[in-house]
């Protein structure tokens, strides 16, 4: 059931006990588990932390903890599964589920409804008598103002025992024998009809439901709500702000939004920024310059251009990369030609930004942005925020996101994913601009090699048309392979490629594709990574209807597959099943 007021409904319920968090291995995940933390802190309540990169990870440590909590709060995992049918929880657990994931199921919606409406099934009375206690109840902490569209209860849920008891009744009524007969053939009558009405109830719901759950899609980061929750008890510090801010950020550098959706959130975040930041503005009231600062930002598209070289951003931002083609001769020439015309000196553009000469920082966005309007790139600078901690540390939050993210999905062999997790955890907060210093040069290598690899993927022809979706697969022995071996490294090159060779090519029909991207996971174990991008076009909406046809591709060719991801258009398959799984899926989208 949905949440409606959180205050009284889930943060005063979990105030009072020991709280498990299950906190999904995302960058907003880790943004609204900040902001839970704090709250945590600041009203004195107990808590576990438990990492959890999947639905594996969910069920092991779930089985672990059970014994010990009553209380269970889920951050972007949950939501789009049954969770009950998953946990199999035997006491009275209450689960509070924050997830961006959509489409909701239904069976978590209708949780409580399903108890209070089907009173003459014993199973699901509000009171259990075997165990003597209420039964398990899952709880959402989602806006209802994201456009839900949830199916009616009475279109997917019916009370089979009415049927049962009222057909019983009928036939039990001792009656003359011609009585009988006439009583019968109206029974009979009536049983068609009703199964009649039964079978169109079930193709009715079916269609429903395909419907409902055809499309993967993202709603309102978790990290506003919490933050939205924070606001709303009077105790939303600029910390949980600038968390928030990276939250939404995440969401957009990851395409997990539209941009309407983007802005609006922006406009509402601005808000909130202007409330907190607003002493900076004036002088006889400002703080100190040690302090923390948020401000509002129209800034330039160019990943930690302020931590790097401005040559080395343009070169390893998708989104310029792919409009000049610098995979091509033509395409660098392209770029010096942009340079020239903004009458840049190759000196100071391939310096550290730090070290540019002030006079040419001053109006650098301007020239950049009137350069790129030449160029073709009309949306060359975005809405943004920007954070201070002094005179010497700015971040924008698109380099928080990219720092957080490098650390969690860090390759080292030594560190665990747990370690990663507490690594990208600490590096959110002001203390340890250390971690994140260290995150930013990681999400360089990072960008580095997707560039790198997608040059190679485009150059060598990798990426080819199987009728109603593109295909790439990563070889073997691919240098920097094992930076793509995660979930979200490997979605984000998927998605920086498909921009890539829209721009590249010519064939109209192949810049309305999805993609579909494989790329090894253990050699040992012969297994492979397949992620589903949806279309690159303008008026995308951003839903990817890649998850559904994976079930139904493995299921229809009895393909080895693990949908272990929170994400279900990501999944591990034997490499053996690849060739068959690709052929449903090529005749199931056709």
């Amino acid at each position: 059931m949905f949440v409606s007021d959180f205050r009284k409904e889930f943060y005063e319920v979990v105030q009072s006990q020991r709280v498990l968090l299950f906190v999904a291995s995302d960058v907003d995940a880790l943004c609204a588990c900040k902001i839970l933390q704090a709250l945590f802190q600041c009203d004195h309540v107990q808590y576990t932390l438990v990492p959890v990169s999947g639905w594996q990870e969910l069920e092991t440590a779930f089985l672990e903890h059970k014994e010990q909590f009553r209380s269970f709060v889920l951050i972007n995992c949950g939501a789009n599964v049954d969770l009950l049918d998953i946990l199999q929880p035997d006491e009275d657990a209450i689960f509070f589920v924050c997830d961006t994931h959509r489409p909701v199921n239904v069976v978590n919606v209708y949780n409580d409804t399903q108890e209070l409406e089907q009173p003459e099934d014993k199973n699901l009375s509000i009171f259990d008598e075997k165990r003597g206690t209420l039964p398990s109840e899952i709880k959402l902490l989602i806006k209802q103002d994201d456009d839900l569209e949830i199916p009616a209860y009475d279109d997917i849920f019916r009370d089979e025992e009415e049927d049962e008891e009222h057909s019983a009744n009928e036939s039990d009524k001792g009656s003359e024998p011609s009585e009988k007969r006439t009583r019968l053939e109206e029974e009979i009558v009536e049983q068609t009809m009703k199964r009649r009405q039964r079978r169109e109830w079930e193709a009715r719901r079916r269609d429903i439901l395909f419907d409902y759950e055809q499309y993967e899609y993202h709603g309102t980061s978790s990290a506003m709500v919490m933050f939205d929750l924070a606001w709303m008890m009077s105790k939303d510090l600029n910390d949980m702000l600038w968390w928030a801010i990276v939250g939404l950020t995440d969401q957009w550098v990851q395409d997990k939004i539209t941009q309407m959706k983007y802005v609006t959130d922006v406009g509402v975040l601005q808000r909130h920024v202007s409330r907190h930041n607003h002493r900076n503005e004036d002088e006889e009231n400002a703080l100190s310059v040690d302090c923390t600062r948020i401000s509002f930002e129209y800034d330039l598209r160019l990943a930690l251009y302020q931590h790097w070289s401005l040559h080395e951003s343009l070169c390893n931002t998708c989104y310029t990369a792919a409009r000049f083609k610098l995979w091509s001769v033509h395409g660098q020439k392209r770029l010096q030609e942009f340079l020239a015309d903004m009458g840049l000196p190759l000196k100071q553009v391939k310096q550290k930004f730090q070290s540019m000469d002030i006079s040419l920082k001053e109006n650098l966005r301007e020239m950049i942005e009137e350069s790129a309007n030449k160029f073709g790139m009309r949306d060359m600078r975005v809405q943004t925020f920007s954070i201070h901690f002094g005179f010497k540390h700015k971040f924008l939050a698109s380099d928080v996101v990219f720092a957080t993210m490098s650390l969690m999905e860090s390759p080292e062999k030594d560190s665990s994913g747990t370690d990663n997790f507490i690594q990208a955890l600490d590096s959110l907060s002001r203390s340890n601009l250390d971690k994140l210093y260290h995150g930013l040069e990681l999400a360089k290598k990072q960008l580095r090699a997707t560039q790198q690899t997608i040059a190679s993927c485009l150059c060598t022809n990798l990426v080819i048309s199987q009728g109603p979706f593109l295909y790439c697969s990563l070889m073997e022995g691919t240098p920097d392979l094992v930076l793509f071996s995660k979930p979200a490294s490997l979605s984000l090159l998927s998605r920086h490629l498909l921009k890539s060779f829209v721009c590249s090519t010519k064939n109209r029909r192949c810049k309305l594709l999805p993609l579909v991207m494989a790329a090894p996971l253990s050699v040992e174990q012969g297994t492979v990574t397949m992620v589903g991008i949806p279309p690159e076009t303008d008026s995308s909406d951003r839903k990817n209807f890649f998850g559904r046809a994976f079930e139904k591709a493995a299921e229809g060719t009895n393909s080895r597959t693990l949908h272990n991801h929170f994400d279900l258009s990501v999944i591990e398959l034997k490499a053996e099943d690849r060739s068959k799984f690709l052929d449903a899926l090529v005749s199931l989208l056709s």
